[in-house]
């Protein structure tokens, strides 16, 4: 049975709305409070963890209490501690779910789960954008409409370098003619990865109700049935054999 209550952690590096005052018009307390206020209605357990918090808000005992992490970076990639990736990844493969947002597609943490580069086209535009379900069937397409429609966002389109999605939610296609994989699910040992295109942050995406719906259903996706605690089975790990001396 599913859990009723997902503990989602949200993780954002809180540096352009600091340092750019279009981002702190529209983000004035961050990416991330303004998820945490958006995902509140849908009942989940919310906190958020920043770049500059002790070990970026995410050490052990975080981490352990996180059925899901939703990660939003852009700036300050190359900041994350080795240590902290480590730990994260260990835990999505544990079972704990990841969201990844918008730039987040070039993140240790990401491109260390996929295993490629992450690369892909962009164009820093005020570009129309249409979000069409692809696989309406999908549990992250409920309650959604055919399309998404977001009046200006930056682009990002094809060749997008990741394995190839287990399961594609979610196609972009912009007024200028690109379009790329926007809504990407992956499984990556016992934990479950979507990876969601939109959300530059010049622009209000997070205050939009079908982009919330989206990263709402998401959590509840990739959401471990289990919990977070680690499970090994029915039993626990076995123990090293020691090597006679």
């Amino acid at each position: 049975m599913k859990q009723s209550t997902p503990r989602v952690t949200i993780w954002n590096e809180f540096r352009h709305e600091r340092s750019n005052p279009d981002v702190q018009r529209i983000y004035p307390a961050g990416i991330h409070e303004a998820l945490r206020e958006g995902l509140a209605p849908f009942g989940f357990e919310l906190g958020t963890a920043t770049l500059d918090e002790p070990e970026h808000g995410l050490p052990e005992d975080a981490l352990a209490r996180t059925d899901v992490l939703v990660w939003w970076g852009h700036r300050a990639h190359d900041e994350v501690d080795e240590a902290v990736v480590d730990r994260v990844q260990r835990r999505v493969l544990e079972g704990m779910g990841l969201i990844v947002l918008h730039s987040g597609h070039y993140s240790k943490i990401f491109k260390r789960l996929m295993g490629t580069s992450c690369a892909l086209l962009w164009r820093e535009a005020d570009e129309k954008e249409r979000l069409w379900v692809v696989k309406p069937s999908h549990p992250i397409a409920a309650g959604l409409p055919p399309y998404i429609e977001l009046e200006k966002e930056e682009m990002y389109g094809e060749f997008f370098d990741v394995p190839d999605p287990d399961e594609l939610v979610l196609v972009s296609w912009f007024e200028g003619g690109e379009v790329f994989r926007s809504g990407c699910a992956y499984s990556r040992g016992h934990g479950k990865i979507f990876y969601f295109r939109p959300g530059h942050e010049t622009y209000p995406t997070y205050y939009n109700e079908h982009v919330l719906r989206v990263i709402a259903n998401a959590v509840r996706w990739t959401a471990d049935e289990r919990g977070a605690a680690p499970r090994f089975g029915n039993v626990q790990p076995l123990e090293a054999i020691a090597s006679k001396a």
